[in-house]
């Protein structure tokens, strides 16, 4: 199939945030006098801010939820200033598509700012033109706006495009908006059946859809 353009989500999926994010999150909470276990900070993954802070509190306490918050991300900007590292074959596919003249966007849970600094610390800032972000829509996935906006602000029909997540909540919306889904997982577990393709990078990915045929 041709496609017209390529969406991809931004944490887990380009960049690899959440092993950085886990670490964050385990120093948060010990800051606190508290625990995060990797399969509790897996929940989290994928989902919006007000649906991680409702986990949050009932996990922690909601008396501890804005003190948790902020040593969360006061280490995770610790973390992130020794840079962030791409998923394996990032460059190589962005490179390619951009060879190709494909037109590129991110459709992220993050916020404008939150995303803006780990693309910066990743070296992708002015990578990409189009960038949707969690302040763009008024529904967050697994809901279809953020990739139905992104195709909305590239000029593409969403049909037209392929979209690469990491999570099963990012594949649900990239799917409800009527996209060809590539899923590469990450570290959360996914659910089986939601992609249209399964991969272990996101170049493998491509080639499977049919996009990078070299």
């Amino acid at each position: 199939m041709r496609y017209d353009a390529v969406i991809f989500d931004l944490d887990g999926t380009l960049l690899d945030t959440e092993s950085l994010a886990l670490a964050a999150g385990q120093r948060a909470a010990e800051r606190i006098g508290q625990t995060m276990s990797r399969d509790f900070f897996l929940t989290l993954v994928g989902g919006d801010k007000a649906g991680g802070d409702t986990k949050l509190a009932a996990a922690f306490g909601a008396d501890n939820l804005d003190a948790f918050n902020t040593a969360w991300h006061e280490e995770h900007l610790t973390l992130m200033a020794s840079g962030i590292a791409l998923r394996p074959t990032v460059l190589e596919l962005l490179d390619h598509l951009d060879a190709r003249g494909l037109p590129q966007a991110i459709a992220t849970s993050s916020h404008r700012k939150g995303a803006g600094l780990k693309m910066a610390a990743a070296g992708l800032t002015g990578r990409f033109t189009t960038i949707v972000t969690r302040d763009c829509v008024q529904n967050p996935k697994p809901h279809p706006d953020p990739y139905l906006t992104a195709a909305a602000k590239l000029g593409i029909a969403p049909e037209r495009c392929l979209a690469f997540e990491d999570s099963t909540p990012g594949v649900r919306a990239a799917r409800a908006a009527g996209m060809t889904v590539v899923l590469v997982p990450d570290l959360a577990p996914v659910e089986d059946g939601q992609a249209h393709y399964t991969a272990p990078d996101l170049m493998t990915g491509a080639r499977m859809a049919g996009l990078a045929v070299f």
